[in-house]
């Protein structure tokens, strides 16, 4: 049996990372065992053990990742729109498209993440994680007026409520009026 290379073990891991990122996202965290999480990515059960103390551990670390994903789209909203105030609009516009409420795997943390953090009790280093998450988030969607927490709480509650009743008429009109409420316009491309 030959051994796995330092560098391979590293590449393994980051790879179990960002499946777990994005599964935990589409699924839950009960959604998905170990083994399909390994299966997903071409190793067996026993190479998680190996990299990871417990599944708690690949959830905090997953859920990190995903708010470091985020950090990232923020960023980039920034860099692609110069002016903040722009940048925050056109990320109004993305939350609350069919394509982020359709692709949950790759969508926000904050929502995909809600319901595990929430439900654990136990939690502790994954609601640590979420908490320092939200409040990034919250802190670019800040205005000189407020400290982004009501944006946020809007946007993520109407993501949640958008994928619970995707497939309906309901679905589509959480997000326009939603968005309508928080930037005062109807111009939402639902198929954007």
């Amino acid at each position: 049996m030959s051994r796995v290379s330092q560098a391979q073990a590293l590449e393994n891991r980051r790879r179990a990372v960002a499946a777990a990122s994005q599964l935990f996202r589409e699924r839950g965290v009960n959604g998905i065992s170990v083994a399909d999480l390994m299966k997903s990515i071409g190793l067996t059960t026993g190479g998680f053990y190996k990299q990871f103390p417990s599944k708690e551990a690949l959830v905090a670390e997953a859920a990190q990742a995903a708010f470091g994903d985020l950090d990232a789209l923020l960023a980039g909203f920034d860099t692609a729109h110069g002016d903040h105030d722009t940048a925050r609009g056109a990320l109004i516009d993305f939350y609350l498209s069919t394509e982020h409420r359709d692709q949950p795997g790759t969508g926000c943390p904050t929502a995909g993440f809600a319901g595990d953090t929430a439900r654990e009790p136990t939690a502790g280093e994954v609601r640590e994680t979420y908490a320092s998450g939200v409040e990034k988030f919250a802190a670019w969607m800040s205005t000189d007026s407020d400290d982004g927490l009501p944006m946020v709480a809007t946007l993520v509650g109407a993501i949640l409520l958008a994928r619970a009743t995707a497939g309906t008429e309901l679905s589509e009109k959480i997000m326009e009026t939603t968005h309508k409420a928080l930037t005062g316009s109807d111009g939402l491309d639902p198929e954007s």
